[in-house]
């Protein structure tokens, strides 16, 4: 089983190695939605916001306190477009400075990912190769990990790991899909904010950093949506029930926050969305054990 699941490991972690542009193409959509979250949470001394482009090159959004840029007027528009286009006049090869009208919302003020030294790049496609790797290697790990139990197993016993197994997958890829599309983006842009809030140049992440922080989040969150499971199978075997798990709630909520602090980044927003998240679930297990209970008992007084 050891062996199988290693197997699986290094030939998804070389897939992903293979397709590391591809992927980190997808580890920046989060970082593209949050700088669409900008429109309110700009600095309230931004009078306009101004893309500098030159051809098809364009410069990071600036954030300007005037609506002047020396001897040019930008007009009242919140975000301007200044087209840089050379000119030949009297011998000499210059650059003119045309404001766009009707300029349209820059795709994404924000920070931009940053490579810090010669080896980065190098890192950081061994870094997505082989978180990627351990996800897509997953389910077949798991696979592994059930041909070695299941001979251990009851008939009743194989039942229940099967449904555990289907739901437990199931719930772990919501975890990491509520993670990407719904937590990362405002994630990012809270992390910006606050070091605006301190006084801080934020003009970039670190690669390395983000791609670290994208992935432990996306994993730890599909480990907390696990949370379910493993109660419930406990609730089945008899070692916990519905009262247990109601008088339990005050020690959860405490016990959340510390899976929120330990399954992510130490970062408070994604932390605190993580112990709610978990909370929720724990809330509906109970729920759940309820209505067990309650079907067990009508069956036991039909008979």
């Amino acid at each position: 089983m050891l062996i199988k699941s290693g197997v699986a490991t290094m030939l998804a972690m070389m897939v992903c190695l293979f397709a590391v542009d591809q992927l980190m193409a997808l580890l920046k959509w989060p970082l593209k939605r949050a700088a669409h979250y900008h429109a309110s949470l700009l600095p309230k001394n931004t009078n306009q916001v101004v893309t500098v482009q030159l051809g098809s090159a364009r410069l990071p959004p600036l954030l300007l306190k005037t609506n002047r840029l020396g001897p040019l007027d930008l007009g009242t528009n919140q975000f301007v477009t200044l087209e840089l286009e050379p000119v030949q006049l009297e011998g000499q090869l210059l650059l003119s400075v045309r404001p766009v009208t009707n300029s349209a919302e820059p795709e994404g003020i924000g920070p931009e990912l940053l490579v810090m030294d010669v080896a980065s790049p190098f890192l950081v496609a061994l870094h997505v190769a082989f978180f990627g790797g351990l996800i897509l290697a997953s389910p077949f790990v798991l696979y592994y990990v059930g041909q070695f139990v299941m001979p251990a197993l009851k008939i009743r016993e194989k039942k229940y790991f099967l449904r555990a197994f289907a739901i437990g997958t199931i719930l772990f890829l919501a975890g990491i899909s509520f993670a990407y599309f719904f937590i990362l983006p405002p994630a990012l842009k809270f992390a910006e904010q606050f070091g605006l809030l301190l006084g801080l140049n934020v003009p970039g992440w670190r690669v390395e950093t983000y791609v670290s922080f994208v992935f432990k989040f996306m994993l730890g969150m599909g480990l907390g949506f696990e949370l379910p499971v493993v109660l419930l199978a406990l609730v089945k075997i008899g070692v916990l029930d519905y009262e247990k798990l109601s008088k339990m709630r005050r020690y959860m909520i405490v016990g959340n926050l510390i899976l929120g602090a330990l399954l992510t980044t130490p970062e408070v927003f994604t932390q605190i969305v993580m112990a709610i998240a978990l909370q929720l679930l724990y809330e509906a297990s109970v729920w759940i054990a309820w209505y067990w209970e309650r079907q067990e008992k009508k069956r036991r007084a039909a008979s």
